[in-house]
C-alpha cells in the first residue's frame, strides 16, 4: 500500500530583475518529480549539492511552499490544505536536520527542546512530561539525567541523538532524514545510522533518507532516487542502482566512490576515464539541448531510466 505519494512536484523559485523588480525567470529547485513511499521503507534522495534533494524534503513536511503537484500522505493532498490542516498531520511527518550544531537552540534546555513537539500536540502535566523526554532519551542512548543540560555541554553525535529524541515524541509515522550524519565523523556516523535503523524496527517508521554520500544511502536504503538539477534522471531499487546504472550521471556518481583497496585503484581510474569519455560521446543521448534530463522511462518494473 502506498504510504506517501508525490506527483509532478514543483518548487520554482522567482528571478527578478529590471527597475520593477519584475519577474524575468525562475529557477527552478524541483521540477516535475514524482515518487512514493511504502509503509515501512526507506526510500534514498541521492545527488550532488543544489539538486533540489533538501528543497523537495522541506516541501513535503510543509517548510517551503510547492509551485505545483500533489503530495498525497494518508490520501490526503499535503499541498492544498490550509496551515490549520496541515497542522493535523504535521505531527505524523518529522524531520532530523543536517547540523546538529545549529539545529538545537544553544539556550534552551534538553528537556525544553525535546518537550517542544508535546507542548504543541499534546496537554501534559509537567511531571508527565518530563517522564516522557527523559524515556525518550533514554531510548536514544542518553543518560536521564542530561536533561537538564544544554546543547554545548553534548558532542556532535551526542546532539544528533537529542535531534532523533525530538523527532520520535510524537510517534511519527514518517521521518525526512535530511544528511543526518554528514556534520559527524565517521565512527560516530556508524553508530547513529545503526541507531537508526534499530529505532525504524522499533517504532515501525519509514523514512526518507536525504543524501548525497552514496556508502550510506547504500547502508540504509531499500529503494532510490538519482537527482540531478531538480530532476529525478534515475529509480530503482538499491541492487538495480548499484549493480546495474543506467544513466551517465548515475555512473559517474557510483564511479566516484573511493576504493578502500590499493590494489584496485589503478582499475577504478580506467573506469572513471571510460564513463567520461562515454559522458562526453553521448551527452545528448542523456540531456536536452537546455542541459536538462529527459522524462523518466520505466524499464522494469521497478527501475526507471530519464532517456528520449
Amino acid at each position: 500500500m502506498t504510504f506517501l505519494q508525490v506527483n509532478h512536484l514543483k518548487v520554482y523559485y522567482p528571478v527578478r530583475g529590471g527597475f520593477f523588480r519584475t519577474v524575468i525567470g525562475h529557477v527552478k529547485a524541483v521540477d516535475q518529480i514524482s515518487f512514493e513511499l511504502q509503509k515501512g521503507e526507506t526510500y534514498g534522495l541521492v545527488g550532488e549539492s543544489g539538486c533540489g534533494k533538501t528543497t523537495t524534503g522541506r516541501t513535503i513536511i510543509g517548510l517551503v511552499k510547492a509551485t505545483a503537484g500533489e503530495i498525497l500522505f494518508d490520501g490526503k493532498d499535503l499541498t492544498k490544505l490550509s496551515r490549520r490542516e496541515f497542522a493535523q498531520h504535521r505531527k505524523d511527518i518529522q524531520m532530523i536536520f543536517q547540523d546538529p550544531y545549529s539545529s538545537l537552540n544553544p539556550r534552551k534546555r534538553v528537556l525544553d527542546i525535546v518537550a517542544e513537539p508535546l507542548r504543541n500536540f499534546e496537554r501534559l502535566s509537567p511531571q508527565e512530561e518530563k517522564r516522557k523526554v527523559q524515556a525518550f532519551i533514554e531510548k536514544v542512548g542518553l543518560h536521564p539525567e542530561s536533561i537538564d543540560k544544554y546543547p554545548h555541554e553534548f558532542s556532535g553525535g551526542q546532539r544528533q541523538r537529542i535531534g532523533i529524541a525530538r523527532a520520535l515524541t510524537l510517534n511519527p509515522k514518517l521521518i525526512i532524514a535530511d544528511e543526518p550524519v554528514s556534520a559527524l565523523d565517521v565512527s560516530v556516523q556508524a553508530q547513529v545510522l545503526n541507531f537508526m535503523k534499530d529505532i525504524q524496527k522499533e517504532f515501525q517508521l519509514t523514512y526518507l533518507f536525504i543524501s548525497h554520500d552514496l556508502g550510506i544511502i547504500r547502508h540504509m536504503c531499500d529503494r532510490i532516487g538519482i537527482m540531478y538539477r531538480g530532476q529525478f534522471v534515475e529509480e530503482g531499487t538499491k541492487e538495480e542502482i548499484f549493480q546495474n546504472p543506467q544513466h551517465i550521471y548515475t555512473k559517474r556518481l557510483l564511479s566516484s566512490i573511493p576504493n578502500a583497496d590499493p590494489l584496485k585503484r589503478q582499475e577504478q581510474q580506467k573506469l572513471r576515464q571510460q564513463i567520461e569519455k562515454e559522458y562526453e560521446q553521448s551527452y545528448s543521448r542523456y540531456f536536452n539541448a537546455e542541459g536538462r534530463a529527459y522524462p523518466l522511462k520505466r524499464i522494469s518494473k521497478t527501475h526507471s531510466v530519464a532517456i528520449p
